[in-house]
């Protein structure tokens, strides 16, 4: 059974962003004191009393928006009511009835839908009475509740709930098989991106940098699995971000869903050279070892970068970090190239979820080590593998048992997981070796004086030998 659709409807700033939030009761939606800052439709998966619902929240109705988004706006909320099992009407108690209230009345009693009059920054009991003039909107007593104090936030449940008595669902949604998060710098199509995925209008498309603001959830269905794909706000340099504006926020929760996705697309420009917004994404993606792919979008404008293996080498040659990476090439406002794109998500998510074996992973030490000795600048006994074993995946994680971890250095861990990429199905996902004495702890070093290999240690342990050093 689907899960029922309660929608937040109303003017600009009421409070409808803080009152998603509230009931979510977590940070989603941006809420800042400008008009319009939400475009899009935001929703999240509601549980209370045991019971489930979908929460959306909308853009302000009738806003003016300088950017000339209203009608964009307005798209996304007739677009949420056609969807909504119930909807809550929300106005601002303090500033009494509206002729644009009155306007949403019309529009919701045209509808004949479901509707809960909700009167917000009820902060006193003083203001109360005030209330009553919302009744002739014609959907009975508005509820007054404060969001800023949280006051009657469960007296407003209860009433969804018994709106929602015929359509109970009491079975927790399926968790989504795989979170994917679009990022990148302004206008490179990233929303474009979503909704020829989602094969509708999810998402506001405009030519206008920074129309994205939110980070927005979209669900999708897809061989009988739910993905999620995260629509983010396009970033900027660092320098044109204000610690308090919309972008900086915008940018916080582009962060926020590289951390929480499983796969990250990292959408290029190919019509622009790699910026330095593009570098400091692949850090923050390479700091975080998430599983990524490279997208280069408006690849039908890109004149003179026909050759799709030239302009990969382009990008391998700026984007080192995470040249481990797969590259696929788009025209998402065409449509090509994109249900590729998701079938690449779901099998690099496989990759990042690989299993081995801890025989098979000695194995390949074993031979790694017949390749190269670890470098070390000090020449009392040798660097030396035990065993190792995987002890996580997404991003697989590899413990390696050693003698001396210090004397596995960055160098040499770049050589271990370049050949570790190779030489397993893990070639395109981020790895993480973490080195371990092998020693118990509490053992002393002076009932080891030397490091230099015992004859039973050569034969159960994973040594270096005294072959040359390779350069990696």
């Amino acid at each position: 059974m689907r899960l029922p659709v309660v929608a937040i409807i109303g003017r600009p700033n009421v409070g409808k962003s803080s009152l998603f939030n509230a009931l979510a009761g977590r940070m989603i939606s941006i809420v800042d004191p400008t008009a319009g800052v939400t475009r899009d439709r935001i929703s999240t998966i509601i549980e209370a009393r045991g019971r489930y619902f979908e929460l959306l929240d909308t853009g302000g109705y009738g806003i003016v928006d300088a950017d000339q988004l209203g009608s964009h706006v307005t798209s996304q909320i007739h677009q949420a009511l056609e969807s909504a099992d119930l909807v809550l009407f929300m106005v601002d108690l303090r500033d009494g009835l509206t002729p644009l209230d009155q306007e949403i009345a019309r529009l919701l009693r045209r509808g004949g839908l479901n509707v809960i009059g909700v009167a917000n920054k009820a902060d006193t009991a003083v203001l109360f009475p005030a209330a009553g003039e919302f009744g002739r909107l014609g959907f009975g007593d508005f509820l007054c509740v404060s969001v800023k104090n949280n006051l009657n936030k469960s007296v407003l449940l209860d009433r969804i709930l018994d709106r929602l008595a015929g359509l109970q669902v009491t079975e927790a949604p399926q968790e989504p098989a795989l979170k994917i998060a679009i990022v990148g710098k302004r206008n490179a199509g990233k929303s474009t991106l979503v909704n020829a995925m989602a094969g509708c209008q999810r998402v506001i498309v405009s030519e206008i940098p920074g129309t994205t603001r939110d980070a927005v959830d979209v669900r999708l269905e897809r061989d009988g699995k739910t993905l999620i794909v995260i629509d983010t706000a396009g970033v900027r340099k660092a320098a044109k971000r204000s610690s308090d504006s919309i972008e900086f926020y915008g940018y916080v929760r582009a962060t926020r869903s590289i951390r929480r996705a499983d796969v990250v697309l990292l959408l290029m420009d190919a019509t622009s050279p790699v910026s330095e917004v593009d570098k400091k994404l692949v850090g923050f993606i390479a700091e975080h070892y998430r599983a990524c792919i490279l997208v280069v979008n408006k690849w039908d404008l890109a004149k003179g970068k026909s050759a799709t293996e030239a302009y990969a080498q382009y990008l391998t040659r700026e984007l080192p970090g995470i040249s481990y990476a797969p590259i696929a090439f788009t025209t998402a406002s065409e449509g090509k190239g994109v249900q590729e794109v998701l079938d690449l998500a779901i099998e690099i998510f496989d990759q990042a979820n690989t299993q081995i074996s801890t025989s098979q992973l000695n194995e390949v030490f074993e031979t790694i080590r017949a390749e190269r000795q670890a470098p070390t600048k000090r020449r009392v006994g040798l660097p030396k593998f035990y065993y190792a074993t995987q002890i996580g995946t997404n991003p697989i994680m590899i413990l390696m048992f050693v003698n001396r971890p210090q004397w596995f250095d960055e160098n040499y861990k770049r050589f271990l997981i370049g050949r570790l990429r190779s030489m397993l199905p893990i070639g395109e996902v981020p790895l993480r070796l973490v080195a371990r004495s092998h020693r118990t702890e509490g053992t002393s070093d002076k009932k080891r004086p030397s490091d230099r290999p015992r004859p039973k240690e050569r034969r159960s342990g994973l040594g270096c030998d005294d072959s040359a050093l390779g350069t990696g």
